[in-house]
């Protein structure tokens, strides 16, 4: 891993103009801002680690008995040693009544147990406090009846219940419920899914009696309302797919998946606000056939009106000029909106800001709508964060590091001490390294090579 050490944050004059020719080139995309600034690299205490042996906090600790004793009473496949993992309680410390009650939620979070309670005793030596557990019965087998489409290997995958799991209603019920959307997804939207508990001779069997009904396929797709863009075209937008007219190969892709088709009327609401129809709505209708197995869908659109940008105001900047970045917008006053236009005019604030040192600036876009019939304001709302300047760099690899490798990895960035940070080289830098084959980057092995921004107490002035 590669590790960037930067100087503190910068104090500077406002209404200074961005440097290096005027924050050129494209914006990169991007949405809305930057990351927020990393806090101070300090060193945790102690007392806030936590205690290897017991797997609790360091605390102080009051009281006027000690614990003499705990014990766990009930518990037949739960081990002892891994509830106690969970207690804080412990012999020989003073005795607490709220962190008893706090052990009791504890355990009941494992989702072991039906109840849990607890008992004292008074003895010459302190307290003995002894934790009363009931656990669940577990599952012996799941039963899948009536499964012809699905295979019974990919249903017990999806349900997520397994023998020796203690037996629980609620995750019994997210089971059904998770295979009943599993059938749903592959076009059997008529599925009824039961669950029971218990068959002869086996009282802790978990039973699913499924009646799959029958695949449904998409047959047509219609869109009716659409004027200012074809049908044609709004077709390959969706990820809905009817079947072929003909052919050898009819059932490819069209499987009626109810969740889908919601998506889909996302994706046409979202395109016609992307092209200026900021009050564009989607509905969908569907029909069966005789037999109800094919559906014929159609999607729904009104239109309405395409707005226009009214004005264009920009607001929070103090380190850098309206004018400057105005110069940089390609949506202005008098255009029609376009979503794409106004994510690449907010990826050239945000980079433009970086180029300048800004590295955690962020732009939150805003879009107003007026009085006046089809035209919106666009609000431009700026927090430019602090200034970056790099303090040392500094090169941390796992492993068996080399000189040359260190020096090789140097020269692979160009950004050097003293220099403003420049938020768009940092990116480039990374993608380079990621690139340069030099290091391992399989997560699975190790940590991918990266670049860190590191704040340190060294230089300039904290604020």
């Amino acid at each position: 891993m590669l590790g960037l050490l930067l100087a503190a944050p910068l104090s500077v004059p406002a209404h200074a103009q961005f440097g290096g020719g005027g924050m050129g080139g494209g914006g990169m995309g991007g949405g809305g801002g930057g990351a927020s600034a990393p806090g101070p690299d300090t060193r945790p205490k102690f007392r806030e680690h936590v205690h290897d042996g017991a797997g609790i906090a360091i605390r102080r600790e009051q009281g006027d008995a000690l614990v003499a004793d705990v014990r766990v009473v009930g518990n037949r496949r739960i081990t002892t040693h891994k509830i106690l993992q969970q207690i804080q309680t412990r012999k020989d410390r003073f005795y607490d009544y709220e962190t008893v009650l706090g052990d009791v939620r504890r355990l009941n979070d494992m989702n072991a147990f039906d109840h849990v309670t607890f008992k004292l005793e008074e003895q010459p030596g302190g307290v003995a406090v002894a934790f009363v557990v009931h656990e669940r019965p577990t599952i012996s087998q799941v039963i899948f009846h009536g499964n012809y489409a699905m295979g019974e290997r990919e249903l017990k995958g999806r349900a997520g219940v397994n023998p020796s799991d203690p037996m629980s209603e609620f995750s019994i019920e997210s089971a059904r419920r998770r295979l009943t959307d599993y059938y749903r997804e592959e076009g059997f939207n008529q599925v009824s899914i039961q669950s029971a508990t218990g068959i002869k001779g086996d009282p802790s069997a978990v039973v699913f009696r499924i009646n799959e009904g029958p695949l449904e396929r998409i047959g047509d797709i219609a869109i009716q309302g659409n004027t200012f863009v074809s049908e044609s075209r709004l077709k390959t937008i969706i990820k809905s797919r009817e079947g072929f007219a003909g052919g050898l190969i009819p059932y490819i892709g069209n499987k009626f998946n109810l969740v889908q088709v919601d998506q889909d009327v996302d994706i046409l609401a979202g395109y016609y606000h992307n092209l200026g129809f900021l009050t564009a709505t989607v509905g969908r209708q569907w029909k069966y056939d005789a037999a109800g197995k094919w559906v014929s869908l159609t999607f729904v659109v009104n239109e309405g009106p395409q707005f226009k940008v009214k004005d264009v105001q920009i607001v929070g900047h103090h380190w850098a000029t309206e004018e400057t970045l105005r110069s940089r917008l390609k949506l202005k006053a008098g255009d029609t909106f376009n979503g794409s236009k106004l994510r690449q005019d907010v990826g050239e604030l945000v980079y433009g800001y970086g180029e300048a040192g800004f590295i955690y600036a962020e732009v939150e876009p805003q879009t107003v709508m007026k009085d006046e019939a089809n035209v919106v304001d666009l609000v431009y709302k700026i927090t430019e964060g602090d200034r970056w300047k790099v303090g040392k760099i500094t090169v941390n690899i796992d492993g068996e590091p080399h000189l040359m490798k260190e020096t090789t990895m140097l020269n692979l960035i160009d950004l050097r001490e003293g220099d403003f940070i420049d938020r768009r080289k940092l990116e480039l830098n990374r993608s380079r390294l990621e690139r340069s084959q030099l290091l391992e980057t399989n997560p699975q092995i190790a940590e991918p090579p990266d670049i860190k921004v590191v704040p340190t107490d060294e230089g300039g002035d904290r604020f």
